[in-house]
């Protein structure tokens, strides 16, 4: 088997709306693929077609070789999606057990709470949990049949500080361990910290598709960060090569492909400048100018 997921030329129509437009996409065994997009994109509806929770319109959808309604592929995956439920009369520990019974070779049931970091609720019943808990048992629920490969669909909305960091730290120590991973997200510091690979859709569209650092490298800007001792406002940057501006109670960001010339400018227009920081752009400011465009 050479890949887990494939979409050949993969068209899905609702009504009017062509969600997806001849997507081509094959994710391998053991790569962790973070499908970025605006909302509307299509990441949501190219995750549908890869579980078989809708048929494309054209084109083929291919999981593990099969059919993705397919059971022999269907058990070997894990899936995340935003919409969830369960009852909330069982206890954590409970539905974890109801659900790996569902596959051939499961977690032992204390793993795949570990995973989700709910160790301290293992006996709570599901209905007193938090928003952010509830998104921890889901999690639980999608790893603890031992997935070959995972399908999280904004795995992390809702949660807080603590929940995050615990999924997070599961997703890696799962992609360490060799399972495939596929996910969509709008946090996009999470996707450039965990993916291997980034795939961004845009108008039912894959405009990129590359690692972090290869998509960051398309955008020549520099980030320019420094706190000004004087007051300072558009005029300050006026005939520069900025491409954007932001002034915050003295704290000035902007984006550049020119660095040196405006500090230097900045400088002999007497602008006192410190704690200055000059970065590449993130993924953050890559998203965007690649949107943008298309």
């Amino acid at each position: 088997m050479s890949s887990v997921v494939e979409l050949i030329a993969a068209r899905k129509r609702f009504g009017q709306v062509e969600a997806l437009k001849g997507v081509d996409l094959t994710i391998r065994p053991g790569e962790l693929v973070a499908i970025l997009g605006p909302n509307g994109a299509g990441k949501t509806t190219s995750i549908s077609l890869m579980l078989g929770l809708r048929r494309p319109t054209a084109g083929q959808a291919r999981l593990f070789g099969y059919d993705p309604a397919d059971r022999r592929a269907r058990s070997r995956c894990g899936v995340m999606l935003q919409e969830s439920g369960t009852t909330g009369v069982l206890t954590v520990r409970e539905i974890v057990d109801l659900f790996r019974a569902y596959y051939p070779s499961p977690l032992p049931t204390a793993t795949a709470i570990t995973l989700a970091g709910l160790e301290a609720k293992a006996g709570a019943r599901a209905g007193t949990l938090s928003g952010g808990e509830r998104q921890r048992l889901y999690f639980a629920l999608a790893v603890c049949g031992d997935p070959e490969a995972l399908f999280l669909d904004e795995p992390t909305v809702g949660m807080d500080v603590e929940a995050r960091r615990a999924v997070l730290d599961g997703l890696r120590a799962l992609s360490t361990g060799g399972k495939t991973i596929v996910l969509t997200t709008h946090y996009l510091e999470e996707a450039d910290q965990l993916a291997n690979r980034i795939v961004v859709i845009d108008r039912g569209v894959v405009i990129a598709d590359a690692t972090p650092r290869e998509i960051k490298s398309r955008i020549p800007s520099k980030r320019i960060s420094f706190s000004a001792g004087t007051s300072v406002g558009d005029s300050t940057f006026r005939g520069l090569p900025v491409q954007s501006l932001e002034v915050t109670d003295h704290r000035v960001r902007l984006l550049s492909n020119e660095p040196e010339l405006i500090l230097k400018t900045l400088f002999e227009r007497g602008v006192a400048i410190r704690d200055l920081e000059v970065t590449g752009a993130d993924l953050e400011e890559a998203f965007l100018s690649l949107t943008s465009r298309a």
